[in-house]
This record gives structure tokens, C-alpha cells and sequence, in this order.
């Protein structure tokens, strides 16, 4: 006999949780499903993992390469595996604080560990069991996507995977030369990561330039910092074949009409992520995919079969959503509240920040310039460079840009996009200003503490009426 459940969620991630912790709230019993491991990607492969160790080797590359005269370059010495033994632990206990715990304490959810498949349109089959779900939600994420490359089968290939714990793709030896396919945020993370703990890092962008859907300015900035570190970016490159030749993987590859060849201890695949929607018998359901195999959902994230839902990274952009996991968890909960309570709400994805855990990070908000102008905006669009923000200039950090783009008529301001440091806290300022409708003047006339990076958003604003080249050091 079947068992019957008010929530049937596909996944342990962020938005399962989410989903699962709303369920809970509202009396109803919920299951989570997890093929891997408890909590999904961000805290055990993703999120938590790569920003523990790009501290460290920050740590590492800043002792060797002081910013200051005066003080003088050392090689810290460090144990590659202590520092994976340590990420290792830090995700144990984050999981089992964050997750774990939460779901051995609470009598309305359960989780089974085993891959789940939908066998109905009210069905989830488990363990060779049937889960009749009044409601299911789909929470399935997305996995790194391998590219049909020649050869590609038969070398050893890491992908973003190498940051797991307890599974066989971990990676425990620092390699001593890497080459990344993919010039996507994760491929310059973990690039620079590498490249700053002694590696030999190249990096082989397919387009003309990485981050080609953020501001070209950020592009260029991003670019300049990596190299003047002495990452090698390649871009226009068309990588035709790999294949193992010796201790060395080489990748074959076309670049403006010449052959290259690039050699390395290890390879590194960084080419996106792929809805794990082809893992679920999802047919069976009858839910609707777009061409890539994301879930098509509507503004309360009900897909094409009533009874079924879906949210977070498996959704992909649809609903102008983005795969990130604060995003995921908070369409979790609207997912649940839906489905169990018929609250129709729907969600608001015009303010999402971002953040790429570079150094200098990288940060975002709203729209880009050419986003503003094809919605009919005319646009009022400036950038400034770091050297013009006291803070910058003080703690001697003066890579990167503030680029701000507002309505010229209105003033409200429409995008910012961020390459400095601290730019992951500094968005906030200006998403929280985005969400209530902020104009110029409203940065403007934010008193702003002197002197900190967030001062570069009240610079670039200034800089819709005056030179920010002649101002004192915080007049405005």
C-alpha cells in the first residue's frame, strides 16, 4: 500500500528545505528525496566548500604578495590535504547543524536517501516503495554539464565536483599544472583559487571575452586582475579534442584560425550546469521542459501538471529566476505554501544580487546598460574606477570598477555592477535600493561611513552631475 504524504519534494537542497520547513509550519507532512547527499550541492560541494579554500589561498597569495612597501614577501608554507581535511569537517558540522539536525527534530518531515523517480502525476517512486504526494515539488537542481568533446571519455577530468566530501571525484593533491575548459564564474574561482595555492593555471574561454553576460567593463576588469596575477586567459578558443600524453592531459584546440595545443597535470571541465530532470522519469508525469530540460513553471511556480511544482536551480531561468541558492530557498517556501494552502503567491525575481568570489569579487544587481536600453530606457550609464574611493586607496586595493545605469528621465536607478573588494556586502546597499525604486539622489544623500568600499556607490551616483576626479574626500 502506497504511503500517503502532503509533500513529496524531489531534492535536499536549499529549496527542498525551504519547501519542506514551510510544510512543517503549515501541519502538513513533508518527504525529501536525496540521491547524494543531504543538503544538496551548495553546502556540500558548492557554496561553502570553494569559499572556505579561496580564503585560504587569498591568505596564502596576499603573504607572499603584500599590497604594502614595507612589508616584506614570505612563502607560507601549507598542507594541501590539511586544508581539504579541514573543508571536509567544516561541511560535516555545517550539515549536520543546518540540515540534519533540523529534519531528526522534526516529527512532520522525513528524508529518504536513495534516487526518487516520478511514476504519476501524484506519484514518487522511492526505494522500491510508492509515495502518493498530494503535491509534489520538483527540487531536483542541476549538475556540472560535460561537453560532447572528443576524447573527453577517455582522460581524467575534474569538474566543480572535485570540492565534494566523502564521494570518489574529492580531489586531496594540489596539482602542479591545470587547465580549465569554461570561462564561466566557477571556472575563474576555482582558477584563481588554484593559480594562488602554486598551480599553473590556464583558463580556455569560448567566447571573446568571460562573463559575457555582465557589463564589459566588469569583463575587462576581471580579466586585467587575473592576469596581472599571472593566470593565462585564452578567449575565442574552440577546443577541438583531448587526449592523455603521459602524466599530462592535452587539450586540442583552435584559437582565430591556428592550432594549439595546452598541456597540464590535471583538466578541470567548468562548461555550466544541466538540470537533473533526465534522472526522474519525469515523462511519466507529463511535465513540460524547455529545450535544455529545465521545468517550465508559471509566477507561483506550478508546472504543467497541476499537482506538480517546481523551483530553485531546475527551473533554470524561467520566471526570470537565477541559479542561486538564497533564491532557491525562498521559492521553496512559496512553492509549499501554494501547493498546500492555495496562497497564490508569486515570486519577484526583479531583484536578485550576485556575487563571483573572485579577487576583487565581482557583484551585481537589476540590469545591465544593454538590458535598460532594449527595455525602451534611455539610459544614463557611468563607471568609475576604484582609485577614486578613498577606502580603496587606503587599504591600497584600488583593482576594479562601480558602474551604475539609471533612467535618464526618471533618475531611478535600474542596475549596479560591482568588481572590488568587499562587493559581495557592498550589492546589498544597492539592491535594497533597487527594491524600494532608489534614485541617483538617494545614494547621493546616504550618509556613508568614511571611508568604506560602499562609498563607491555615492561616488558613481555623484558622478551624474559632477567630475568625481575634483571632489575633497567626502564632500558630495
Amino acid at each position: 500500500m502506497a504511503e500517503r504524504i502532503d509533500l513529496v519534494i524531489l531534492g535536499s537542497g536549499s529549496t527542498a528545505f525551504g519547501a519542506a520547513l514551510r510544510a512543517a509550519e503549515l501541519g502538513k507532512t513533508a518527504v525529501m528525496t536525496e540521491a547524494r547527499t543531504l543538503g544538496g550541492p551548495c553546502v556540500n560541494r558548492g557554496c561553502l566548500p570553494s569559499k572556505n579554500l579561496i580564503e585560504a589561498a587569498r591568505i596564502v597569495w596576499e603573504a607572499e604578495h603584500p599590497r604594502y612597501p614595507g612589508l616584506q614577501p614570505t612563502r607560507m608554507a601549507f598542507d594541501f590535504k590539511e586544508l581539504i581535511r579541514q573543508k571536509d569537517q567544516l561541511i560535516h558540522d555545517y550539515r549536520d547543524r543546518k540540515y540534519s539536525s533540523i529534519v531528526g527534530g522534526a516529527d512532520l518531515i522525513k528524508v529518504y536517501d536513495c534516487q526518487a523517480t516520478l511514476a504519476g502525476d501524484h506519484a514518487v517512486s522511492v526505494d522500491g516503495r510508492t509515495l502518493e504526494g498530494d503535491q509534489i515539488l520538483i527540487a531536483t537542481g542541476t549538475r556540472p554539464t560535460i561537453p560532447p568533446i572528443e576524447g573527453l571519455e577517455t582522460v581524467p577530468y575534474l569538474t566543480s565536483d572535485l570540492l565534494t566530501s566523502d564521494e570518489s571525484q574529492e580531489l586531496f593533491d594540489l596539482p602542479r599544472s591545470l587547465v580549465i575548459i569554461g570561462g564561466g564564474y566557477i571556472a575563474l574561482e576555482l582558477g584563481q583559487m588554484f593559480h594562488r595555492f602554486g598551480s599553473q593555471v590556464t583558463i580556455l574561454e569560448r567566447g571573446d571575452k568571460i562573463l559575457k553576460d555582465y557589463e564589459p567593463e566588469v569583463s575587462r576588469a576581471v580579466t586585467e586582475a587575473l592576469c596581472s596575477e599571472g593566470v593565462t586567459l585564452v578567449t575565442g578558443v574552440s577546443v577541438r579534442r583531448v587526449f592523455q600524453e603521459g602524466d599530462q592531459t592535452v587539450v586540442l584546440a583552435h584559437n582565430k584560425g591556428l592550432e594549439q595545443r595546452f598541456r597540464a597535470e590535471r583538466l578541470l571541465v567548468a562548461t555550466g550546469r544541466r538540470p537533473n530532470t533526465d534522472q526522474i522519469t519525469i515523462e511519466k508525469a507529463g511535465v513540460a521542459l524547455d529545450g535544455r530540460g529545465f521545468v517550465r513553471v508559471d509566477a507561483e511556480l506550478r508546472t504543467s501538471v497541476p499537482s506538480i511544482w517546481a523551483a530553485g536551480d531546475v527551473i533554470g531561468r524561467h520566471t526570470e529566476s537565477q541559479l542561486a541558492t538564497p533564491v532557491g530557498a525562498r521559492d521553496g517556501g512559496i512553492a509549499a505554501e501554494n501547493a498546500l494552502g492555495n496562497r497564490g503567491r508569486t515570486v519577484d525575481h526583479a531583484v536578485i544580487p550576485r556575487t563571483i568570489f573572485t579577487d576583487p569579487q565581482v557583484a551585481v544587481v537589476g540590469m545591465t546598460e544593454t538590458e535598460a536600453i532594449e527595455r525602451g530606457h534611455r539610459c544614463w550609464c557611468n563607471t568609475i574606477p576604484m582609485e577614486l574611493v578613498p577606502r580603496a586607496g587606503a587599504t591600497r586595493a584600488q583593482q576594479g570598477i562601480a558602474k551604475m545605469v539609471a533612467d535618464a528621465d526618471t533618475e531611478q536607478v535600474l542596475g549596479v555592477s560591482l568588481v572590488m573588494a568587499d562587493a559581495g556586502e557592498v550589492i546589498h546597499e544597492a539592491a535594497m535600493g533597487l527594491r524600494f525604486g532608489a534614485k541617483i539622489r538617494d545614494f547621493i544623500e546616504l550618509l556613508h561611513v568614511y571611508p568604506t568600499m560602499a562609498e563607491a556607490l555615492k561616488i558613481v551616483a555623484i558622478s551624474r552631475y559632477k567630475d568625481p576626479h575634483k571632489l575633497s574626500c567626502c564632500a558630495d
